[in-house]
């Protein structure tokens, strides 16, 4: 069964229409490139998935139930967890201080309970373990490389146990070592059985690490095919225009 499904999904804003009737469904230990221009839908129709913006049409289903969300805690609480482009972290704390922000671990018995540094940094030592990264849970983000920043970003995921992992741009303004390093990282959610959905304009990445290609232009899907089904020139010709749809 399908970890997610969405069903003819809409969303204007006014007379603007972003997104328009766009159908998929997401499956366990699946890595989905969605991919287009700007102005194609993608980042709508993720922010939906999100819980940032609500359908102006058309339903979703977690598991098989409804899912109806007015709020981004709403999503992960259902364990949809997203990876922005700028990451969203706080340079001066350590990795395992921005694997727990907002969710730290304290001990002791109230009004005297204290952080439990010692217990987030063992915990933080051990997500990165399990994802096979160099990054360390007591060292300061601003002195880490992107892939260490992005190895942290995708650590405070798996705190809350994902089903669905979305990541805006991971690959964007890194160096090709750096680069290495986070299709790894996405291959390692992937076999832990997490839904990676990967929004990237970059073509070879997408073809290295994912399964499935979903191109949206113009607001609409214009395809939804298997990796090893089409071409990077296909992509390309879909996400112009050149070709209209597969």
């Amino acid at each position: 069964m399908a970890v997610l499904e969405l069903s003819n999904i809409s969303k204007h804003f006014g007379a603007i229409q972003a997104v328009n009737d766009v159908s998929f469904s997401l499956e366990a230990g699946q890595v989905v490139g969605l991919m287009g221009d700007n102005g194609a839908g993608k980042s709508t129709l993720v922010k939906m998935i999100a819980g940032n913006f609500r359908p102006s049409h058309g339903t979703m289903r977690l598991d098989g139930a409804d899912l109806v969300l007015h709020q981004p805690k709403e999503a992960r609480l259902h364990g949809i967890e997203i990876v922005h482009q700028d990451l969203a972290l706080c340079n001066n704390l350590t990795a395992a201080a921005n694997v727990f922000l907002g969710r730290e671990l304290r001990r002791g018995v109230w009004p005297l309970r204290i952080l439990d540094h010692k217990s987030m940094y063992k915990r933080a030592a051990e997500i990165f373990r399990e994802l096979k990264s160099e990054t360390r849970a007591r060292d300061l983000v601003k002195q880490m490389s992107g892939g260490q920043r992005q190895a942290v970003a995708i650590g405070r995921t798996m705190l809350s146990e994902a089903k669905i992992v979305l990541m805006d741009e991971p690959t964007a303004a890194i160096s090709v070592r750096q680069v290495a390093e986070v299709l790894n990282l996405i291959r390692q959610l992937r076999d832990r059985g997490i839904v990676v959905v990967l929004i990237s304009h970059r073509m070879p990445d997408v073809f290295s690490v994912a399964d499935r290609v979903i191109v949206m232009r113009r607001g609409r899907k214009v395809a939804d095919k298997q990796i090893a089904a089409s071409s990077p020139e296909e992509v390309t010709g879909l996400i112009t225009g050149a070709i209209e749809q597969v």
